[in-house]
């Protein structure tokens, strides 16, 4: 049986809700330490021009020794709280998304929840949706939020992937950097926020760490295998991006009562540029439509759809009524959308 003929979908109209969700704040961060293209062509077979025609990527960024994922998380959550008006103390639930983990134990969300003071809150990781991470963390918050007892919650989505690259493989080192990225969900105005979404998916070991867990703990008997690294099939992932999100966003945007025209805003998942480029000729809509972030940053798996939303921020956008699609696709794979219109008077 091929991998995509064993599906799991599910999808849902959240104006159903008894609770309307948006975002309320977001924030990221990226390491200091800029690695160009041509850094990588020094000591990998590869140039500048080869990595741009082919991932649309010039330059991503790499955190310095003594750095960890759980320092991005702080950086963005801090930001996120500041830009939606939250203190910490009134998050009830902080949601990290990594497969980049400071270490297996102790847990990295209540690693951050402690750090910047959420000390009430509930602590959730999210360690194996990759770079689906950040949009499945937001869709357990809204319905996270359908509970009284929940107001604010922070989700983060976050990746180390230079410390899980192989340095000498050109397959996987180029397309990936570090980042983190922060959303703060809570209640909004009614008619506004999450309006659809729609999650898939297949498994499929097309990207995939072999060593490390416990079918395979990582030992003597791993090093220099490269078993420890990240694995990935290209061609596998192209196909299966357009094959699964083009109809997953066609669901998502039936569910909202929405035409792909009437949306102002396509927030994808930053894998390539010549992907995100493929998916807005499929969906008929203008390249102005989806703001990247992968040309300076590169594939920042959980972090990107964050990365793009802070910069939209930074633009003003989106603005009172306007429609945002979030589209993603990962390891597993698992896929999903979501569509969000802006509320009146803010996020």
């Amino acid at each position: 049986m091929r991998p995509d003929e064993n599906i799991s979908t599910t999808s849902g109209n959240t104006l159903l809700n008894k609770v309307p969700v948006g975002i309320l704040g977001v924030g990221s961060y990226v390491p200091g330490v800029v690695v160009t293209n041509e850094d990588l062509g020094r000591h990998l077979d590869t140039s500048d021009e080869w990595i741009v025609s082919r991932t649309g990527i010039r330059e991503r960024r790499f955190l310095p020794e003594g750095e960890n994922t759980s320092d991005m998380c702080v950086a963005a959550a801090l930001r996120a709280l500041e830009d939606s008006g939250t203190g910490a103390d009134e998050i009830d639930c902080v949601i990290v998304a990594t497969f980049t983990f400071d270490q297996l134990l102790p847990s990295t969300a209540l690693t951050v929840a402690d750090r910047i003071g959420a000390r009430g809150a509930v602590s959730l990781d999210m360690n194996q949706a990759a770079c689906s991470g950040g949009l499945y963390g937001m869709w357990t918050a809204v319905h996270l939020l359908q509970n009284g007892h929940f107001r604010r919650v922070l989700v983060i989505g976050a990746e180390a992937l230079s410390r899980i690259t192989d340095p000498a493989d050109r397959t996987t080192r180029v397309f990936f950097g570090d980042a983190a990225g922060a959303a703060v969900l809570g209640p909004v105005e009614e008619g506004s926020g999450v309006l659809s979404w729609s999650l898939g998916g297949t498994l499929s070991h097309a990207v995939e760490v072999p060593a490390g867990g416990a079918r395979e703990p990582f030992g003597p008997e791993v090093v220099g295998t490269g078993r420890q690294f990240l694995q990935m099939d290209g061609p596998e992932v192209w196909r299966q991006v357009m094959t699964q999100i083009p109809p997953n966003l066609e669901e998502t945007l039936k569910l909202a009562g929405r035409t792909a025209d009437e949306i102002d805003h396509f927030v994808f998942h930053q894998a390539n540029k010549n992907l995100v480029t493929g998916l807005m000729d499929v969906l008929g809509q203008p390249m102005d439509k989806a703001v990247t972030t992968i040309e300076e940053y590169g594939n920042t798996g959980a972090a990107t759809i964050f990365t793009v939303l802070d910069r939209l921020r930074g633009d003003g956008r989106p603005r009172p009524g306007e429609h945002t699609v979030f589209a993603v696709i990962g390891a597993g794979f698992l896929w999903g959308s979501m569509c969000l219109r802006q509320q009146g008077s803010g996020v």
